[in-house]
């Protein structure tokens, strides 16, 4: 009785085991595909701006609000070689819902109004490094550079890291939301803060959806 007990369990642990993997395999596969070529089209329209506007000429920061906020939607774009080298999660303004939640995951609402606690679309130049009360304490002032983001500086929107976002992908769930920054992963600002540090020229940061 007992043997055919404990083979009983077996059975049920195996078919559990085997749902999860297929569960697994759904999820994945219902996972939406970033369209790159979206990306490589807006990088054509930074450089030619950055070339104008005498910006840093070997990489820029595309951030695309149009895709979930569980998948990379932060791309630096290398200009020398045409492609996107990093990809990361990002936050956004959690505008009216309560701060730190993932409300808006696929659908954000955009505001350049004071107050408002939405991220602002448009071109940003990144400026100075400075000390941050978040994640690793860096932040990078932004000066926005377009009727939809200019309030930038008086919002206080800046680009630092946060320990609530993951350094790897979330989908389907979504990335908390702060007060409009663009908020990456501790690790990931580990990797963007050097490459901001060893450039001369402002870099562009384009905030699109």
């Amino acid at each position: 009785m007992k043997k055919k007990i404990v083979i009983l369990l077996i059975a049920v642990v195996a078919v559990a085991y085997g749902y999860k993997r297929i569960n697994y395999k759904i999820k994945s596969e219902n996972k939406p595909k970033v369209d790159v070529s979206r990306t490589d089209n807006k990088a054509k329209e930074a450089l030619t701006f950055c070339q104008k506007n005498k910006y840093n000429e070997d990489f820029c920061i595309l951030i695309d609000m149009s895709v979930h906020s569980g998948l990379n939607r932060f791309f630096v774009y290398d200009f020398k070689q045409n492609k996107i080298t990093h990809q990361m999660l990002v936050g956004h303004g959690c505008c009216d819902s309560p701060w730190s939640q993932d409300w808006s995951k696929d659908s954000p609402t955009f505001s350049n109004k004071d107050g408002s606690h939405c991220s602002a679309l448009g071109k940003y130049k990144i400026g100075q490094r400075a000390w941050s009360d978040w994640g690793i304490n860096v932040k990078y002032v932004l000066h926005g550079l377009e009727k939809t983001n200019n309030n930038a500086q008086s919002r206080y929107i800046v680009f630092h890291s946060w320990e609530k976002v993951a350094d790897k992908e979330v989908y389907p769930n979504g990335t908390p939301e702060g007060w409009g920054c663009p908020t990456i992963s501790n690790a990931n600002m580990k990797i963007i803060d050097p490459m901001l540090k060893s450039v001369k020229k402002p870099v562009l940061m384009w905030i699109y959806n």
